[in-house]
Formats: C-alpha cells, structure tokens, sequence
C-alpha cells in the first residue's frame, strides 16, 4: 500500500514525503518531479508552452503509472485530485492523507519558495491571497473526498505532520 499526499501547493507534500518515506524506509516520489524530469523543463514553462490542460495530461499519465507501485510515498500535484480518475487510481492501493495550510501560510510558503528560485505559477492571475482562499474553495470538495485522513501543516514543523501520521496509520498498514 502507497501513502499519497494531497493538497495545496506549498503545504508540505514534498517536505512531508521525504521525511515520511524515510522514516518507513519507502521509497518517495513527487509526481511533479517526474514531470519535470521526463520532459526536461520545469512545470512553469509547461504551462507557458502547452497550458494547464496539456500539464493535466502529463500529470494523469504518471499519476496512472505511480498508483500501479507498491509501497511508495507519492506527493500529488496540488491539482491532481481535480481528476477523478488520479483520485480512484491512486485509492486502489493508496491511503491518502490531506496536508492542509490557510492562504496566509499558503502565501507566506511560496513567499519563501520565490527566495529560494522555485517560482509557482499563476493559476487565475490574481492577487496571491485571493487567488489562494479561490482555488482552495473550489478544490475543498475534491480534497475531502480523496483524503482518507487531514491534518493542518500551517503551525507545525514538517516532522511533527510525520509523527502524525505514523500515529494515524491504518491497522493493516504494511500486512500487503
């Protein structure tokens, strides 16, 4: 069985993962990062170049392939739950945890992300607050329902959301 991250951007899938994979002794794989590495270019000039959709399609086909694996610990794109289909893939042989943040934390994070060269791109062109609180409202709905469990990551350090998890593992977690 899989443990898969889901959530917004910036709210810790990545940083999560890693710690988490290694605390279990799995194996983590951030879908963004494989996009990224199969087509040679980072997710904002695939956007720039084919657009969101096209990027969905990249997203979908590695979603598909990464479900099929055994006992890694996968982070989603923040969209990726927007897709039915990556949501029942990835439930089949995936427990999957909701990492949530507020929009202040959300903006702060790529705030920080910005310093560090990662730069996130737009998904509407608004105001980074506003478009946050927006598309957290329309994606809450997809959220909920693929998340198996939640956990707000805005006042905790990354091994803390860890521990958490550990705690929370499902009984038959490891019997496969």
């Amino acid at each position: 069985m899989n443990i898969v991250l889901i959530g917004y951007r910036c709210c810790g899938k990545s940083a999560v993962g890693k710690l988490l994979a290694e605390k279990l002794g799995r194996d983590f794989v951030d879908s963004d990062s494989v996009i990224q590495l199969r087509s040679g270019r980072p997710i904002p000039q695939i956007v720039a170049e084919e657009g969101w959709p096209a990027f969905r399609g990249y997203e979908r086909q590695v979603i598909s392939e990464l479900a099929r694996k055994d006992n890694l610990v996968i982070a989603t794109g923040g969209g990726a739950v927007m897709d039915d289909r990556n949501v029942s893939q990835l439930k089949e042989n995936g427990w999957v945890v909701w990492l949530q943040a507020g929009p202040k934390t959300i903006r702060n994070r790529m705030a920080a992300d910005i310093v560090t060269g990662q730069v996130r791109p737009s998904l509407t062109g608004a105001d980074p607050v506003a478009e946050i609180a927006a598309v957290l409202l329309e994606r809450k709905s997809h959220y909920n329902n693929a998340g198996d469990i939640a956990i707000d990551t805005g006042s905790l350090a990354p091994q803390e959301v860890v521990d958490w998890i550990v705690d929370r593992l499902p009984p038959d977690f490891g019997d496969d």
